[in-house]
Parts: structure tokens; sequence; C-alpha cells
């Protein structure tokens, strides 16, 4: 009988041993206060872990790494060494639970963990719009969290090379913004790639555009309308 894979670990908690040694000096605390600091949280350990954190020779795990945040009274995303792009880290820098997430978009525990583990969300619309709110996502964020960006650049790839409107629902279901405004960036980007032609000729469009390059002009338009930052 063939033994069945365990599930796959997601990678470590984006870190900066720099940015904790910054805080931690800034602080004026020693690695001691630290972790008693991190005990007040919950989590406890040596102070020699706390070094070992700093020196690069550990990495802390995600109730360590939130933990050291609220003892070194810092935002958890300033702790990390970069910007934050899976599901994951976005909801680790909002210092939240799976539960908690979970909770608050309508969606089970189980189908949130999976989002995280293979970084595709599976939620509608209104629990899309909800993981903004709660992670507090700007919607080119939202897109890139939820592994949406190739199916977001396919449709816009449909809307420029037909009609738009009937993706008008699939395309609010992975940019969750006001109906009117997806509807004037579609029509804007389709009129952009329209050939005009003279009078009583057959509509013509122009060469399909490369993949990837319809996003930006998509979010730029919408940008416009003040609907591309954060929804909360």
């Amino acid at each position: 009988m063939r033994r069945r894979k365990p599930p796959a670990a997601p990678p470590p908690v984006p870190f900066s041993p720099a940015a904790a040694r910054a805080h931690r000096a800034a602080l004026g605390l020693t690695p001691e206060q630290v972790a008693e600091g991190l005990a007040a949280h919950g989590v406890r350990l040596l102070p020699a872990h706390v070094l070992a954190w700093e020196s690069g020779e550990l990495r802390p795990g995600e109730a360590e790494f939130i933990a050291l945040a609220r003892a070194l009274w810092c935002p958890a995303a300033q702790l990390m060494d970069t910007r934050p792009v899976r599901l994951r880290d976005h909801r680790v820098a909002r210092e939240l639970g799976q539960a908690a997430v979970a909770e608050r978009t309508g969606t089970t525990l189980g189908s949130y963990r999976q989002a995280e583990l293979t970084d595709r969300w599976e939620g509608d619309e209104e629990q899309t719009r909800a993981l903004a709110d709660v992670l507090g996502l700007g919607l080119p964020e939202l897109v890139e969290a939820t592994g949406r960006g190739e199916a977001l650049d396919h449709l816009l790839r449909q809307c420029v090379t037909g009609r738009w409107q009937p993706h008008l629902r699939a395309l609010a279901r992975i940019v969750p913004a006001p109906a009117d405004a997806l509807a004037d960036a579609l029509a804007a980007l389709h009129q952009e790639h329209h050939v005009p032609t003279h009078w009583g000729a057959t509509a013509r469009t122009a060469p399909p555009p490369a993949a990837g390059s319809l996003t930006p002009r998509f979010w730029h338009l919408l940008d416009t309308a003040g609907t591309t930052g954060p929804t909360a």
C-alpha cells in the first residue's frame, strides 16, 4: 500500500533579522526583556533564541513572529524582509489567525487553509470583497495574493477581442469593484483596441495584445475612478 504524501508545509514567514535587531536596539531592550515580552504573548523561549533570530541562525514560526512584533511594539510587516505577496503573509502582517480570516470572509477553515497552501482563492465575489477588507488589500494586491493574475489577463484579452459585456460578472468575481467602474474600464479598454473603419465597413479589432499587457492599463483605468486602493 502506497503511503500518502504529507501535506506540503508553507514556506517560512518572510523575516528580517536586521529589522528585529534594529527595533530592539531602538527600544533599548535586552534579549532577556524581549523574551519576557514574548512570554507575555504566549511564547516562552530563552533569550538565546531571540539572538538566534537576530543573527539569522533561526527563523521564527508564525505564532513566534507575531509575538515578536508585539513584544517589539511594531507592526508585523516591519519585521518582514520583503513586502507581503502571498495570502498567508498578508494575514500574518495583520497579526490574524486563519480561523479569524475564515470567519470574517464567510468561508470554512478548511477552505481557507487550502487557499493559503495552494495560493489559490476560490471565494465568490462577496467573500473576495470581505477578504480585501479583512486584510486591507488594494485590488492589485488582492489579485496577486489570490493567484488570479493570469485569469484576469486572460479575461481582459477576451474582453478586447470580442464583446466585453458577457464577461462583467466573471470579472467582478476576480476584482470586487463597483459594477459601473468595471463596466467603464472594460468599455474604455475595448475602445482602445478597436480599429476604426470607414462608414459601412465591418468593424475590426487590432491584433491580440501581448500576454500581461492589458492588466496594467486596466488598473490605471480603475485607479482614475479611485477604486484600486485598500478597501479598509
